[in-house]
């Protein structure tokens, strides 16, 4: 079972760190699973490894990583930093989307722009009168179907 270490680094060089790690951990085929830097800790980042070799030779050679601390991190304690992953969403202009979530929970909508930075879509509810766009995260609506033969 694999256990979370934690790397003690120069403060505002996490992302280099976290650069070289990855280049070493597919190097050498290590059994390191997860990497992360939490937004906003500075000097710290969290290696889950399956031993605690596997996670010193991760950062070996590796410049601004100073060392781990003594006793790897519960994930309780580092489960609050985390933010679930960016869904690779499949959803294109003119899509017909049903929201899933929000006051207009369960309308039909069709999609006019994505904001990918944003992760945001702008959709025309389907059933208004008058077409007024709407904001809503893209986990908030699921894809009913493509609607590529219209316009």
């Amino acid at each position: 079972m694999s256990e979370i270490y934690t790397l003690k680094t120069t403060a505002n060089r996490e992302g280099q760190v976290l650069d070289f790690i990855v280049s070493n951990i597919k190097k050498k085929e290590l059994k390191v699973y997860s990497i992360f830097h939490p937004h906003g800790m500075r000097g710290y980042i969290f290696i889950e490894a399956e031993t605690k070799d596997d996670a010193q030779l991760s950062y070996q050679g590796v410049p601004y990583a100073k060392g781990l601390l003594k006793a790897p991190v519960n994930y309780q304690e580092v489960e609050h930093m985390l933010e679930q992953a960016k869904a690779q969403m499949n959803i294109q202009n003119k899509d017909i989307v049903e929201i899933i979530s929000g006051p207009f929970k369960g309308e039909k909508a069709r999609v006019t722009r994505i904001e990918e930075q944003k992760e945001e879509i702008i959709l025309e509810l389907l059933e208004s009168a008058v077409p007024i766009p709407i904001t809503v995260k893209m986990d908030a609506v699921k894809v009913i179907r493509r609607d590529k033969d219209e316009e």
